[in-house]
């Protein structure tokens, strides 16, 4: 009997282990299914010296709303979604043109007020002998008034004190205002010509034209971008044109200028035809039904060879269009004599319509207003009185000359 109950035992191990055996071999003949896409999280960003620290967990969370981040920074962008670039800046208001001069006369009249106080103090002496009139002739060359505008102001001052007699600080300053402003003039018409005119090809209308010239280094690119804003200032819709194409930075800072008060800035490739760009510059504003065309010019050097011969060829070209309304000659105002060697060989190329004075804020003479109209026979239209974008003013004889002399 025990015999019979053992080989019983004995088969149903057999037959759980012959079970087993036959199982897991179907188990390995069947294809693993793939394992599912892991989650996987970005590390946490380690933080940056400067960061502020994460909040703390005691603190209440806020929302993107709440910090003010933009949404892109919180939520990445699906697949195939389209890259947002961050948004354009507002576009700005300039200040109004109107008096702008004026109220900088104060920063113009701290660095300008040598050549009035000196006249004056030399004019208020007890006795006016001849070495006292070499000085006041000295004065005056000094601030780069030029010889013969010199020699004609020394022999009116002459006349009139000798016919006035005495002389009290008060009746010397009024004098001296009448004086200066005669050697500046008050006549000239300052203003910046931007009318339109008609197509000379097909009658279409076409904006006011202005072609800004110089040599890089006096401010040009600048003073271009910087008129764009008095323009607009003034209501006037403008398009630049980028055709100094030689400078590298040349484009992308008028381009900068332009963003910022919602004028479209057309350039061309680097190193490309400027006058090409010239033309398309008037084409677009054509188009758009602009104001103006603000054409900002290369200015490498003021060879009579070259880059002025592309200058001409520049205002032929933008011709076909229509006339130019006004051609800007930029002038650094520190660089005295020099920049009346500039003028010249620009007036020889292009016919030079009015004057920009750049820099005039800082260790410029304020004689050379006078020398460099008396040098191109045209008037100052326009100072750069700083480095701020509404630093750009139109030019005011008697607020110059006020500022000169002092109250």
């Amino acid at each position: 009997m025990d015999t019979v109950i053992l080989a019983v035992v004995i088969a149903v191990i057999a037959l759980v282990a012959i079970s087993g055996l036959v199982i897991g071999s179907r188990r390995k003949k069947r294809p693993e299914s793939p394992p599912s896409s892991p989650t996987i999280t970005a590390p946490p960003a380690e933080p940056h010296v400067g960061d502020e620290a994460e909040t703390p967990r005691d603190e209440p969370r806020r929302t993107i709303e709440e910090v003010g981040l933009p949404e892109a920074e919180a939520e990445a962008p699906a697949p195939g979604a389209p890259i947002v670039t961050e948004p354009v800046p507002p576009v700005e208001v300039p200040e109004p043109t109107a008096g702008r001069l004026v109220r900088l006369r104060a920063r113009l009249s701290r660095s300008q007020t040598t050549l009035g106080k000196g006249l004056l103090g030399l004019l208020s002496r007890e006795h006016l002998d001849e070495e006292t009139w070499e000085e006041i002739e000295d004065t005056l060359l000094t601030a780069d008034v030029g010889v013969a505008p010199t020699q004609e102001l020394v022999e009116r001052l002459r006349e009139r004190v000798k016919v006035l007699g005495t002389r009290t600080p008060e009746e010397l300053r009024g004098l001296l205002r009448e004086e200066l402003l005669k050697l500046i003039g008050t006549e000239a018409d300052r203003s910046v010509h931007t009318d339109g005119s008609v197509g000379s090809a097909d009658g279409e209308e076409v904006p006011g034209i202005v072609m800004v010239v110089g040599v890089n280094g006096t401010g040009k690119t600048t003073t271009t971008g910087k008129l764009a804003r008095v323009l607009i200032a003034d209501g006037r819709s403008v398009v630049l044109g980028a055709a100094d194409t030689f400078r590298a930075a040349a484009a992308d800072q008028l381009q900068t200028w332009g963003e910022r008060v919602g004028a479209r800035t057309v350039r061309g490739p680097e190193a490309g035809d400027p006058a090409s760009v010239a033309f398309d510059a008037v084409k677009e504003g054509m188009a758009e039904g602009a104001d103006v065309v603000l054409i900002d010019t290369a200015g490498r050097l003021h060879t009579k060879t070259g880059l002025m011969d592309e200058l001409g060829k520049v205002k032929r070209v933008v011709e076909k269009h229509g006339p130019v309304s006004e051609v800007l000659l930029v002038l650094d105002a520190t660089t005295g004599q020099n920049g009346l060697v500039q003028a010249r060989v620009f007036a020889e190329v292009v016919d030079i319509t009015g004057i920009a004075l750049t820099k005039l804020d800082g260790t410029a003479k304020g004689g050379i207003v006078v020398a460099v109209q008396r040098e191109l026979g045209v008037p100052v239209k326009l100072v750069g009185l700083g480095e701020g974008a509404d630093d750009l003013a139109p030019f005011e004889p008697e607020a110059f000359v006020d500022a000169l002399i002092g109250d």
